[in-house]
């Protein structure tokens, strides 16, 4: 049997038991030679740094410290970084790029839940969830049987911000539902928008004939206050803003001014500061329904994501090509 590569987590401890359970952590000990009680949340701790020396795989997850030139240099044989989770870009430097060591993530894998819970919130909007379900508050009687004139997923418009992982996995979720779907990225033809089967837009154009926005694009600075008072204002009255993405793609002084003005309505589940200000409208407005940046891999979903790693650290100890491997020049692009 080939020996197994040297391995070593670098994230905080406690996440380490959550993303490798037991099962999923005995696999990836089939594969590579890591030990689960070394731990790198510190890059000088000596105990780390002599494990350093040998490593050739960093298995990577939230709070892993930042990996510069000085990591490196003590880390000779450091061929591979796994990372556990989504975004490597509070951590990797462009040093990791620059010796060739090979970056791959278990963002696809997390793409999953927050695509699952656009899903959710796309079709709960349109029933207006948050008006109905204010009204049956106020009145506290039901209103018996009878339609809702402007409700219901028929034919509802909806448009996709972003042709990212969690994007294009909405995009795929919402093909059995009758909904009109269409996208916009600037990184995106004509081509490979007929190949996901939607209309591309300019975003105006999207905003304005959408009844549904969802925000799946990166944070980065083209993309910053995207959704500014401009943009806001081109939705039609009624229509409902869902971002999972970076609360820093919409402008939350404008959007609370929509929302005031109850022409609009949104599903944050991030925000721009995170956490929120106790004093905050957003918490208490009718039309705004926060939650806490949980749309990704939450309790279960975790062990998703050290799976993921698990399958690359197979394919890597085998000589394969890696199915999640980072390209450079497109991090960019990336959250």
């Amino acid at each position: 049997m080939p020996e197994r590569p040297r391995a070593l987590f670098a994230m905080t401890a406690e996440n380490v038991p959550q993303v490798f359970p037991p099962d999923v952590l005995a696999r990836l000990r089939e594969t590579v030679d890591i030990d689960p009680a070394l731990i790198a949340e510190d890059f000088t701790d000596p105990r780390v740094r002599a494990a350093l020396a040998r490593t050739e795989v960093l298995v990577t997850g939230w709070g892993c410290p930042r990996i510069d030139a000085t990591v490196l240099d003590a880390a000779p044989r450091l061929r591979a970084l796994l990372h556990s989770a989504g975004s490597v870009k509070g951590f990797v430097t462009p040093a990791v790029w620059e010796r060739g060591i090979t970056v791959s993530t278990a963002a696809t894998a997390n793409a999953l839940p927050v695509a699952e819970y656009t899903l959710a919130m796309i079709l709960l909007a349109g029933k207006d969830i948050l008006g109905r379900r204010e009204r049956l508050r106020a009145e506290r009687v039901s209103p018996g049987w009878g339609f809702v004139p402007g409700i219901g997923n028929h034919g509802r418009r909806v448009g996709v911000i972003g042709a990212s992982r969690i994007g294009r996995r909405v995009i795929e979720l919402l093909r059995p539902f009758d909904l009109r779907v269409s996208l916009t990225d600037p990184y995106v033809d004509e081509a490979g928008a007929t190949a996901l089967g939607v209309p591309l837009l300019p975003l105006d154009d999207l905003l304005r004939t959408s009844d549904i926005v969802t925000v799946h694009a990166p944070d980065t600075p083209e993309t910053h206050r995207l959704i500014d008072r401009r943009a806001l204002s081109l939705m039609p009255d009624g229509a409902a803003l869902i971002n999972t993405a970076r609360g820093a793609l919409v402008d939350h002084d404008a959007l609370v001014d929509e929302l005031c003005a109850g022409r609009l309505s949104a599903i944050l589940d991030v925000t721009d500061p995170e956490p929120l200000p106790a004093d905050s409208p957003l918490f208490d407005l009718p039309n705004a329904f926060v939650t806490p940046h949980l749309a990704g891999s939450q309790g279960n979903e975790v062990a998703r994501l050290g799976l993921a790693v698990t399958e690359e650290a197979e394919r890597l100890a085998a000589g394969e090509e890696l199915a999640y491997a980072l390209d450079r020049a497109a991090l960019e692009r990336t959250a």
